[in-house]
């Protein structure tokens, strides 16, 4: 029992290659079910939530914290799907989120832009130089989003277990190394990782109860303490946390939080 993440950029085959492991391994295969989950149980605008994996903040972004609300949300949905195993989930974000989970099989998909250019004309009936303008620009997005929102590059190798080039290795063959890689006992659910991806999703739901009324908070948990961080002015203190605790107190797991109080500074974003 694992979970597969598949990283790829527009045009790369990657839903392709998702859907064949999921067929060969019997397991679930989800990507765009996470905003439409998200959206109805946060009775948020899919459109938003699409907006807000897919593009960098913007500048009124980075005061209104609009986008930060919108991924603790998705965050928040895909932990939940997850904590079942036996998932491959393509599109952005998968290996963002699931930091420090030894079950997950992390693969970037990748392919030349000459193919990728064609396969953009194939399907959307686009010219060469406009097939190539889109796929750039969506690439420059994804890049952005990742580096404003986490500090790092989806192009870095490192992130991934798997890098896989789709052109002399085809679609059928790279899901038979991402199913033979899945097999390895590195990759397997164990009390341990099972704990920690508990403890990851509990921490995610907790964060999207309580960042619409604070957007700073950060959460973690062990063992059903939930801790939260979050910058809160020192004459509403009282009253916030109070507030706090009872929000992270709904959620189901939670058996203690704890919270520690950030200082505020005058161009705090």
């Amino acid at each position: 029992m694992s979970i597969i993440t598949i990283s790829r950029g527009c045009y790369s085959r990657g839903k392709e290659v998702a859907e064949k492991v999921a067929q060969k391994l019997g397991y679930d295969c989800i990507s765009r079910d996470i905003l439409l989950d998200a959206s109805e149980q946060y009775n948020i605008p899919e459109f938003k939530l699409e907006r807000a994996i897919h593009h960098a903040p913007s500048i009124l972004d980075r005061f209104t914290h609009g986008k930060e609300r919108y991924i603790a949300y998705i965050q928040s949905a895909l932990l939940k799907y997850l904590r079942e195993d036996n998932i491959v989930y393509h599109g952005l974000a998968g290996h963002f989120f699931l930091k420090g989970i030894s079950h997950v099989l992390k693969v970037r998909i990748i392919a030349d832009i000459e193919d990728r250019i064609q396969v953009e004309m194939e399907r959307e009936k686009q010219s060469p130089q406009e097939a190539l303008r889109i796929i750039k620009g969506d690439d420059e997005q994804r890049r952005k989003w990742s580096q404003q929102l986490y500090g790092i590059d989806t192009h870095d190798s490192s992130l991934y277990d798997l890098v896989i080039h789709i052109g002399r290795i085809t679609v059928d063959d790279a899901a038979d190394i991402i199913c033979h890689t899945i097999g390895k006992e590195n990759f397997k659910t164990t009390p341990q990782s099972r704990k920690a991806m508990d403890s990851l999703s509990l921490a995610a739901e907790v964060k999207a109860v309580l960042i619409e009324t604070n957007p700073t908070v950060e959460t973690t948990a062990a063992d059903g303490k939930v801790f939260v961080r979050a910058k809160i002015n020192e004459f509403q203190q009282l009253e916030v946390i109070e507030e706090m605790k009872k929000r992270a107190n709904t959620v189901k797991g939670v058996q203690e939080v704890e919270i520690k109080v950030l200082p505020v500074t005058l161009y705090s974003d």
